[in-house]
């Protein structure tokens, strides 16, 4: 079985194929605006690259924000393309929280694991997880002194992980954690590990933008 999965919410077009839950070909790259109008061309590429046609992808994958407005409906609009084409398909979405959390690793999971991601605003988009991944809040954009007031409440071990975590690390937070782990976009091994878990537990949900804040009309917003 052939999984197809892709990302554009942020700073970087990344596309993974597997085969099973092994990845075979991955394709990421970092850009300032544009990951959009790669992204077709580049899973065209992939697939010649492997000698796989499309009929033979079972499932697609693809995140669905927060993040770029654009990107984040790039993806989404890409996925049910796709879904239209292809009616057997299994489409299925997930967060950038999600994605992000999946590259904790066991030793990096701490009793708060907070998934911080970049606004370009002066708050940032938000979630927090306990050491079994459940959430402990709904995702929200929340200010620097917020999150580190959430995190103090916690009184636990905290681990952080995100695109965001240099901008909040900007400043002293007063507070020790276990794990920091900065990223400019989800990697692709996350991005396949995220697919595998939905498919092993046969828990899939159609592409739907995640979107927290309203759609702000300027170059360069998030949503």
């Amino acid at each position: 079985m052939h999984t197809l999965i892709f990302d554009t919410t942020a700073a970087a077009c990344s596309i993974v194929l597997c085969k099973e839950d092994r990845i075979i070909d991955s394709y990421s790259k970092t850009f300032d605006f544009g990951q959009a109008d790669i992204l077709i061309p580049e899973i065209q590429k992939m697939l010649l690259r492997n000698n796989v046609d499309f009929s033979q992808i079972k499932g697609v994958f693809v995140c669905v924000g927060p993040g770029s407005f654009t990107g984040v409906r790039a993806s989404v609009s890409a996925a049910k393309v796709f879904s239209v084409a292809y009616p057997d398909l299994i489409i299925s979405g997930f967060s950038a929280f999600e994605g992000y959390l999946s590259d904790l690793s066991f030793n990096d999971i701490s009793d708060c694991n907070a998934v911080i991601i970049e606004t370009r605003r002066d708050d940032f988009y938000v979630r927090f997880y306990d050491s079994e991944f459940t959430p402990l809040n709904e995702p929200q954009c929340m200010s620097r002194e917020d999150i580190i007031d959430f995190m103090k409440r916690r009184g636990c071990t905290i681990s952080i992980i995100g695109d965001g975590i240099e901008r909040f690390l900007n400043k002293p937070s007063g507070l020790v954690f276990h794990c920091i782990k900065m990223s400019d976009n989800i990697s692709t091994e996350a991005l396949a590990k995220v697919a595998h878990i939905q498919q092993k537990n046969h828990k899939f949900n159609f592409p739907k933008p995640l979107y927290i804040r309203s759609a702000e009309f300027s170059s360069g917003t998030n949503n």
